[in-house]
Protein backbone atom coordinates (compact mmCIF):
# COMPACT_ATOMS: atom_id res chain seq x y z
CA UNK A 1 0.00 0.00 0.00
CA UNK A 2 1.58 3.22 -1.31
CA UNK A 3 1.69 6.32 1.02
CA UNK A 4 0.71 8.74 -1.21
CA UNK A 5 -0.47 12.21 -1.11
CA UNK A 6 -2.64 13.62 -3.73
CA UNK A 7 -1.60 17.44 -5.15
CA UNK A 8 -4.93 18.42 -6.87
CA UNK A 9 -5.76 21.43 -8.84
CA UNK A 10 -7.51 24.32 -7.17
CA UNK A 11 -8.38 27.81 -8.43
CA UNK A 12 -5.72 30.55 -8.32
CA UNK A 13 -2.99 27.92 -7.17
CA UNK A 14 0.44 27.31 -9.37
CA UNK A 15 0.78 23.59 -9.39
CA UNK A 16 2.88 21.20 -10.52
CA UNK A 17 1.66 19.52 -13.74
CA UNK A 18 2.96 16.72 -15.62
CA UNK A 19 5.89 17.79 -18.40
CA UNK A 20 4.48 15.07 -21.33
CA UNK A 21 0.78 15.08 -20.52
CA UNK A 22 0.39 18.14 -19.04
CA UNK A 23 -1.89 17.05 -16.28
CA UNK A 24 -1.56 18.33 -12.60
CA UNK A 25 -2.86 14.97 -11.23
CA UNK A 26 0.52 14.60 -9.30
CA UNK A 27 1.06 11.53 -6.85
CA UNK A 28 3.62 12.47 -4.06
CA UNK A 29 5.00 8.55 -2.68
CA UNK A 30 6.62 9.32 0.56
CA UNK A 31 7.65 5.51 0.77
CA UNK A 32 9.95 5.68 -2.03
CA UNK A 33 10.17 9.31 -2.24
CA UNK A 34 8.88 9.73 -5.88
CA UNK A 35 6.69 12.27 -7.75
CA UNK A 36 4.47 10.34 -10.44
CA UNK A 37 1.82 11.39 -12.58
CA UNK A 38 -1.24 9.83 -11.73
CA UNK A 39 -2.53 10.24 -15.52
CA UNK A 40 0.36 8.73 -17.63
CA UNK A 41 3.03 7.08 -14.89
CA UNK A 42 5.88 8.88 -15.85
CA UNK A 43 8.10 9.68 -12.60
CA UNK A 44 8.90 13.47 -12.41
CA UNK A 45 10.86 13.24 -9.43
CA UNK A 46 12.51 10.25 -7.84
CA UNK A 47 14.60 12.30 -5.10
CA UNK A 48 11.19 13.62 -3.13
CA UNK A 49 12.07 14.55 0.73
CA UNK A 50 9.61 14.07 3.22
CA UNK A 51 9.78 16.59 5.82
CA UNK A 52 7.45 15.81 8.11
CA UNK A 53 8.11 13.16 11.44
CA UNK A 54 9.58 9.91 11.28
CA UNK A 55 6.33 8.95 14.09
CA UNK A 56 2.61 8.59 13.98
CA UNK A 57 0.26 9.83 16.44
CA UNK A 58 -3.17 9.46 16.66
CA UNK A 59 -4.23 11.58 19.84
CA UNK A 60 -3.36 15.11 21.10
CA UNK A 61 -1.85 13.58 23.96
CA UNK A 62 1.02 11.50 21.88
CA UNK A 63 1.26 14.62 19.55
CA UNK A 64 2.67 16.28 22.41
CA UNK A 65 4.83 13.93 23.92
CA UNK A 66 6.62 12.84 20.67
CA UNK A 67 6.95 16.23 19.25
CA UNK A 68 10.67 17.21 19.65
CA UNK A 69 10.50 21.35 19.06
CA UNK A 70 10.74 22.03 22.83
CA UNK A 71 9.04 25.22 24.38
CA UNK A 72 8.10 28.11 21.92
CA UNK A 73 9.32 31.64 22.75
CA UNK A 74 8.29 33.62 25.55
CA UNK A 75 9.05 36.23 26.66
CA UNK A 76 8.87 34.59 30.47
CA UNK A 77 11.98 32.47 30.26
CA UNK A 78 15.28 34.55 30.93
CA UNK A 79 16.63 33.27 27.83
CA UNK A 80 13.37 33.24 25.75
CA UNK A 81 14.03 29.62 25.35
CA UNK A 82 16.17 29.90 22.99
CA UNK A 83 19.11 28.84 24.86
CA UNK A 84 21.57 25.84 23.89
CA UNK A 85 21.62 22.55 26.05
CA UNK A 86 24.88 20.44 26.02
CA UNK A 87 23.02 17.45 27.51
CA UNK A 88 23.53 13.66 27.19
CA UNK A 89 26.29 11.01 27.52
CA UNK A 90 26.29 9.31 23.79
CA UNK A 91 27.54 9.97 20.51
CA UNK A 92 25.55 9.87 17.67
CA UNK A 93 25.35 6.26 17.12
CA UNK A 94 24.29 5.81 20.70
CA UNK A 95 27.39 4.27 22.12
CA UNK A 96 28.96 5.52 25.56
CA UNK A 97 31.54 8.39 25.11
CA UNK A 98 34.88 7.81 26.09
CA UNK A 99 36.60 8.95 29.17
CA UNK A 100 38.28 11.91 27.59
CA UNK A 101 35.51 12.85 25.42
CA UNK A 102 33.18 13.08 28.76
CA UNK A 103 35.54 15.26 31.03
CA UNK A 104 35.80 17.47 27.87
CA UNK A 105 32.07 17.50 27.21
CA UNK A 106 31.19 18.61 31.00
CA UNK A 107 34.11 21.19 30.84
CA UNK A 108 31.81 22.44 27.77
CA UNK A 109 29.15 22.10 29.72
CA UNK A 110 30.61 24.19 32.94
CA UNK A 111 31.75 27.18 30.70
CA UNK A 112 28.45 27.26 28.75
CA UNK A 113 25.98 27.52 32.02
CA UNK A 114 28.99 30.54 33.01
CA UNK A 115 28.20 32.27 30.47
CA UNK A 116 24.88 32.49 30.51
CA UNK A 117 24.70 34.24 33.91
CA UNK A 118 28.19 36.36 33.35
CA UNK A 119 25.77 39.14 31.99
CA UNK A 120 24.16 41.12 34.90
CA UNK A 121 21.08 41.29 33.41
CA UNK A 122 20.86 37.56 32.85
CA UNK A 123 20.92 36.79 36.30
CA UNK A 124 18.60 39.89 36.86
CA UNK A 125 16.32 38.52 34.43
CA UNK A 126 16.80 34.54 35.57
CA UNK A 127 15.73 35.67 39.42
CA UNK A 128 12.72 38.34 38.50
CA UNK A 129 11.36 35.37 35.92
CA UNK A 130 11.64 32.56 38.84
CA UNK A 131 9.36 35.09 40.87
CA UNK A 132 7.04 35.87 38.30
CA UNK A 133 6.37 32.09 38.34
CA UNK A 134 5.99 32.15 41.73
CA UNK A 135 3.37 35.28 41.80
CA UNK A 136 1.48 34.07 38.98
CA UNK A 137 0.63 30.35 40.40
CA UNK A 138 -0.33 32.19 43.42
CA UNK A 139 -2.17 34.90 41.85
CA UNK A 140 -4.27 32.71 39.04
CA UNK A 141 -2.62 35.31 36.46
CA UNK A 142 -3.79 34.26 33.00
CA UNK A 143 -0.57 33.22 30.44
CA UNK A 144 -1.56 36.23 28.23
CA UNK A 145 -1.04 38.77 31.07
CA UNK A 146 2.14 37.08 32.81
CA UNK A 147 3.47 37.47 29.08
CA UNK A 148 2.64 41.06 28.77
CA UNK A 149 4.05 41.41 32.45
CA UNK A 150 7.29 39.91 31.46
CA UNK A 151 7.45 42.11 28.83
CA UNK A 152 6.50 45.39 31.04
CA UNK A 153 9.68 44.33 33.10
CA UNK A 154 12.07 43.92 30.37
CA UNK A 155 11.35 47.15 29.65
CA UNK A 156 11.70 48.93 33.01
CA UNK A 157 15.44 46.89 33.03
CA UNK A 158 16.10 48.33 29.73
CA UNK A 159 14.99 51.57 31.03
CA UNK A 160 17.44 50.87 34.34
CA UNK A 161 14.68 51.67 36.44
CA UNK A 162 16.08 48.63 38.68
CA UNK A 163 19.12 49.73 39.60
CA UNK A 164 19.72 49.77 43.10
CA UNK A 165 16.10 48.66 43.39
CA UNK A 166 14.25 45.20 44.57
CA UNK A 167 13.68 42.70 42.10
CA UNK A 168 10.67 41.43 43.64
CA UNK A 169 9.00 44.79 43.85
CA UNK A 170 9.28 45.53 40.04
CA UNK A 171 7.50 42.01 39.30
CA UNK A 172 5.02 42.97 41.96
CA UNK A 173 4.55 46.37 39.77
CA UNK A 174 4.74 45.11 36.71
CA UNK A 175 1.81 42.20 37.37
CA UNK A 176 -0.29 45.16 38.89
CA UNK A 177 0.06 47.58 36.31
CA UNK A 178 -0.57 44.65 33.97
CA UNK A 179 -3.67 44.10 35.54
CA UNK A 180 -4.83 47.65 35.47
CA UNK A 181 -4.22 48.05 31.53
CA UNK A 182 -6.01 44.74 31.23
CA UNK A 183 -8.64 45.95 33.74
CA UNK A 184 -8.56 42.87 35.14
CA UNK A 185 -9.31 42.93 38.95
CA UNK A 186 -6.63 42.11 41.09
CA UNK A 187 -6.25 44.51 44.28
CA UNK A 188 -2.73 45.68 44.84
CA UNK A 189 -3.27 44.28 48.40
CA UNK A 190 -3.88 40.74 47.13
CA UNK A 191 -0.35 41.24 45.25
CA UNK A 192 1.66 42.51 48.10
CA UNK A 193 0.03 39.87 50.43
CA UNK A 194 1.34 36.90 47.83
CA UNK A 195 4.98 39.26 47.25
CA UNK A 196 8.16 38.94 49.77
CA UNK A 197 8.07 42.89 49.92
CA UNK A 198 6.20 45.22 51.30
CA UNK A 199 2.79 46.88 50.70
CA UNK A 200 4.98 50.66 50.64
CA UNK A 201 7.35 49.36 48.51
CA UNK A 202 5.27 47.74 46.09
CA UNK A 203 3.18 51.02 45.61
CA UNK A 204 6.08 52.80 45.46
CA UNK A 205 7.66 51.28 42.44
CA UNK A 206 4.10 51.28 40.93
CA UNK A 207 4.48 54.90 41.16
CA UNK A 208 7.71 54.90 39.15
CA UNK A 209 6.69 53.07 37.01
CA UNK A 210 3.38 54.99 36.05
CA UNK A 211 6.02 58.49 36.32
CA UNK A 212 8.91 57.10 34.17
CA UNK A 213 7.16 54.59 31.65
CA UNK A 214 4.43 57.12 30.99
CA UNK A 215 1.54 54.32 31.41
CA UNK A 216 -1.83 55.71 31.00
CA UNK A 217 -4.07 53.57 33.35
CA UNK A 218 -7.75 53.38 32.21
CA UNK A 219 -10.06 54.49 35.06
CA UNK A 220 -11.73 50.93 36.97
CA UNK A 221 -15.34 50.64 36.36
CA UNK A 222 -16.95 49.76 39.62
CA UNK A 223 -19.11 46.97 38.07
CA UNK A 224 -16.27 44.67 37.23
CA UNK A 225 -15.50 44.27 41.13
CA UNK A 226 -19.62 43.61 41.78
CA UNK A 227 -19.06 39.52 40.97
CA UNK A 228 -15.97 38.84 42.74
CA UNK A 229 -17.02 40.36 45.80
CA UNK A 230 -20.49 38.96 45.69
CA UNK A 231 -18.85 35.35 44.87
CA UNK A 232 -16.41 36.01 48.52
CA UNK A 233 -20.05 36.80 50.15
CA UNK A 234 -22.10 33.66 48.65
CA UNK A 235 -25.12 36.17 47.31
CA UNK A 236 -28.02 34.99 45.33
CA UNK A 237 -27.28 35.80 41.94
CA UNK A 238 -30.86 38.34 42.49
CA UNK A 239 -28.83 40.31 45.03
CA UNK A 240 -25.84 40.62 42.67
CA UNK A 241 -28.32 41.79 39.44
CA UNK A 242 -29.74 44.43 42.00
CA UNK A 243 -26.14 46.05 42.48
CA UNK A 244 -25.54 46.00 39.32
CA UNK A 245 -28.70 47.86 38.92
CA UNK A 246 -27.94 50.35 41.99
CA UNK A 247 -24.65 51.13 40.03
CA UNK A 248 -26.21 51.70 36.49
CA UNK A 249 -28.65 53.69 38.04
CA UNK A 250 -25.79 55.63 40.33
CA UNK A 251 -23.98 56.32 36.83
CA UNK A 252 -27.36 57.78 35.36
CA UNK A 253 -27.20 60.38 37.70
CA UNK A 254 -23.26 60.88 37.28
CA UNK A 255 -22.76 60.12 40.90
CA UNK A 256 -19.35 57.56 40.33
CA UNK A 257 -16.73 59.88 39.49
CA UNK A 258 -14.43 60.50 42.15
CA UNK A 259 -14.69 57.68 43.87
CA UNK A 260 -13.04 54.23 44.86
CA UNK A 261 -14.85 51.71 42.69
CA UNK A 262 -14.35 48.79 45.39
CA UNK A 263 -15.65 51.25 47.54
CA UNK A 264 -18.74 52.15 45.48
CA UNK A 265 -19.15 48.46 44.64
CA UNK A 266 -19.13 47.58 48.65
CA UNK A 267 -21.97 50.08 49.18
CA UNK A 268 -24.40 49.08 46.23
CA UNK A 269 -24.03 45.32 47.35
CA UNK A 270 -24.81 46.14 50.51
CA UNK A 271 -27.31 48.18 49.52
CA UNK A 272 -28.88 45.38 47.12
CA UNK A 273 -28.44 43.09 50.47
CA UNK A 274 -30.29 45.00 52.55
CA UNK A 275 -33.12 45.46 49.65
CA UNK A 276 -33.40 42.00 49.04
CA UNK A 277 -33.32 40.51 52.17
CA UNK A 278 -29.72 38.44 51.74
CA UNK A 279 -28.44 40.46 54.74
CA UNK A 280 -24.57 40.51 55.19
CA UNK A 281 -22.98 42.64 58.18
CA UNK A 282 -20.76 46.00 57.06
CA UNK A 283 -17.37 44.31 58.59
CA UNK A 284 -17.89 40.65 55.80
CA UNK A 285 -19.14 43.58 53.08
CA UNK A 286 -15.99 45.69 53.25
CA UNK A 287 -13.48 42.63 54.34
CA UNK A 288 -14.57 41.04 50.88
CA UNK A 289 -13.96 44.09 48.86
CA UNK A 290 -10.41 45.02 50.30
CA UNK A 291 -11.79 48.65 52.00
CA UNK A 292 -13.35 49.26 55.61
CA UNK A 293 -16.26 50.02 57.11
CA UNK A 294 -15.92 54.01 57.43
CA UNK A 295 -15.45 53.83 53.51
CA UNK A 296 -18.71 51.31 53.09
CA UNK A 297 -20.61 53.68 55.43
CA UNK A 298 -19.65 56.94 53.64
CA UNK A 299 -20.21 55.44 50.19
CA UNK A 300 -23.76 53.91 51.11
CA UNK A 301 -24.72 57.33 52.38
CA UNK A 302 -23.40 59.06 49.39
CA UNK A 303 -25.96 56.69 47.11
CA UNK A 304 -29.07 57.17 49.41
CA UNK A 305 -28.37 60.89 49.55
CA UNK A 306 -28.16 61.00 45.54
CA UNK A 307 -31.22 58.45 44.59
CA UNK A 308 -33.11 60.67 47.06
CA UNK A 309 -32.33 64.16 45.57
CA UNK A 310 -32.78 62.59 42.01
CA UNK A 311 -36.74 63.33 41.93
CA UNK A 312 -36.25 66.79 43.46
CA UNK A 313 -33.96 67.77 40.86
CA UNK A 314 -36.70 65.89 38.08
CA UNK A 315 -39.37 68.19 39.49
CA UNK A 316 -37.02 71.40 39.33
CA UNK A 317 -36.26 70.75 35.98
CA UNK A 318 -39.71 70.88 34.84
CA UNK A 319 -40.67 73.76 37.08
CA UNK A 320 -37.84 75.39 34.88
CA UNK A 321 -39.35 74.28 31.54
CA UNK A 322 -42.90 75.40 32.39
CA UNK A 323 -41.61 79.48 33.74
CA UNK A 324 -39.74 79.27 30.51
CA UNK A 325 -42.76 78.83 28.60
CA UNK A 326 -44.44 81.51 30.45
Amino acid sequence: MYNDIRLNSTAGENLKTCTKCGSSNIIIDNDVGEEVCGSCGLVLNERHLNTGPEWRAFTAEERSNRSRTGVGYSYTLYDKGLSTVLSGYRDANGKNLNRETMRQMNRLRRYDNRSKFDDTWRRNLSIAMAELDRLSALLHIPGSIKERSALLYRKALRMNLIRGRSIDAFVAASIYATCRLAQLPRPLKEITAASTRDHSEIARTYRLMLRKMNLKMPVDDPMKFVSSIASKLNLRRETENHAIEILRRARKLQGLSGKDPRGIAAASLYKACLEKNDKRIQRDVAEAAGTTEVTLRNRLKGLEALFAAAPVLTDQKGLHGSTSHL
